[in-house]
């Protein structure tokens, strides 16, 4: 329970007792993280048949191009519909984390791409209002979205983290992961939605080591573009992400 409003306040030994249990209890969640991760690495792999077809910078993309010539692919599914003038903000507070780590995933045979239902025009100027940098890519006229369990109907036929849908959004979060054999074969071994994309976020990790936590009442309740955290402007899209 969060103790903040009321802290029990103790000596610095009673303190160093009291750490010392939480750390075996930290220790435990490390150890099961890690076999989640061998468990995810082991779900059996799916051979892509189907072609589909992308926009970017240069014109026409297929999923094999995504992969920049690396052996796998992560692909963020970025909530940006046709129409849209922004994205949507819980997506935008992930994606303000996917520059600094493709640093790294690029040179560990890792591409990371965000992908939207959205023409390509449509968000080349809010990315650049953002500042971003990484990858973006439209699957509009695709079915790429409808595949992979972001692109959804609001009449109770689709679905959404593995369960019926039955919100009012068309267009949804979500992470997708694909593996480009040496011949060519390209497979889609993992996908994840809603709070499954926590892992994304490192924000939340600083803010977990906080008296406060998240200190939200609702999922990403308090999360703005991050050029409007001085305004008063709260009309976003909405994110599902519960």
């Amino acid at each position: 329970m969060d103790n903040y409003n009321n802290p029990q306040v103790v000596s610095r030994s009673e303190w160093l007792s009291a750490r010392r249990q939480l750390l075996l209890h930290e220790k435990a969640v490390t150890h099961q993280r890690d076999e989640l991760a061998r468990a995810r690495r082991a779900l059996p792999w799916v051979r892509v048949e189907q072609n589909f077809s992308f926009e970017g910078p240069a014109g026409q993309l297929s999923l094999a191009d995504l992969f920049g010539g690396r052996s796998q692919l992560l692909v963020y599914h970025f909530m940006f519909a046709d129409g849209w003038s922004e994205g949507c903000s819980g997506c935008s507070f992930l994606a303000d984390h996917f520059d600094g780590a493709n640093l790294h995933l690029a040179h560990h045979d890792v591409a990371l791409v965000a992908v939207s239902h959205a023409p390509f025009a449509q968000f080349q100027a809010f990315k650049q209002r953002m500042g971003w940098k990484f990858p973006w890519v439209s699957s509009h006229g695709s079915h790429f979205n409808q595949e992979f369990g972001v692109s959804v109907n609001t009449d109770g036929s689709s679905q959404y983290n593995y369960e019926p849908y039955v919100g009012d959004e068309t267009e949804l979060p979500g992470l997708s992961v694909f593996y480009r054999d040496a011949d060519g074969t390209i497979f889609h071994t993992y996908s994840s939605y809603a709070r499954g994309l926590d892992i994304l976020v490192g924000a939340y990790n600083f803010l977990d080591l906080m008296p406060k936590g998240r200190n939200e009442q609702g999922t990403m309740d308090w999360v703005r573009h991050h050029d409007r955290y001085q305004g008063v402007d709260t009309d976003k899209p909405h994110c599902c992400h519960d």
